[in-house]
C-alpha cells in the first residue's frame, strides 16, 4: 500500500508565497513521477506541474515563472514552491506519485 500525504495549503494574500509537500511512502519502488494537480471550484482539473524521477520539471502555461517543483529523493517527497499568488490559483491542490497514488489534497485559497 502507499500512502501519499499534502501539506502546507493555507490562506494567503495575492502576491504571497505557499510551499507543498507531498510525501509518498510504503509499498513504493524506487523514485517515481511526482504531479500536482489543482481543482478549482466548477473547473476540471489541471496539471500544475510534474517532475520526474530524474529532476526533470514540466509546467502548466499558467504557473510558469511563478511555481517551482522540486523533490528530495531521500524522502521520496516532492515540494511546490508557489509565489506571486493570484486569486485564480485558488485551488484544491493534490498530489500524485507514480501515476496511481492520489492524496487527499490540501486547500490553497488566495485573497485579493
Amino acid at each position: 500500500q502507499v500512502q501519499v500525504l499534502e501539506s502546507g495549503g493555507g490562506l494567503v494574500q495575492a502576491g504571497g508565497s505557499l510551499r507543498l509537500s507531498c510525501a509518498a511512502s510504503g509499498r513504493i519502488s524506487g523514485l517515481v513521477v511526482m504531479v500536482w494537480y489543482r481543482q478549482a471550484l466548477g473547473k476540471p482539473t489541471e496539471l500544475v506541474a510534474l517532475i520526474t524521477s530524474d529532476g526533470r520539471p514540466t509546467y502548466a502555461d499558467s504557473v510558469k515563472g511563478r511555481f517551482t517543483i522540486s523533490r528530495d529523493n531521500d524522502k521520496n517527497t516532492a515540494y511546490l514552491q508557489m509565489d506571486s499568488l493570484k486569486p485564480e490559483d485558488t485551488a484544491v491542490y493534490y498530489c500524485n506519485a507514480d501515476g496511481s497514488h492520489w492524496g487527499q489534497g490540501t486547500q490553497v485559497t488566495v485573497s485579493s
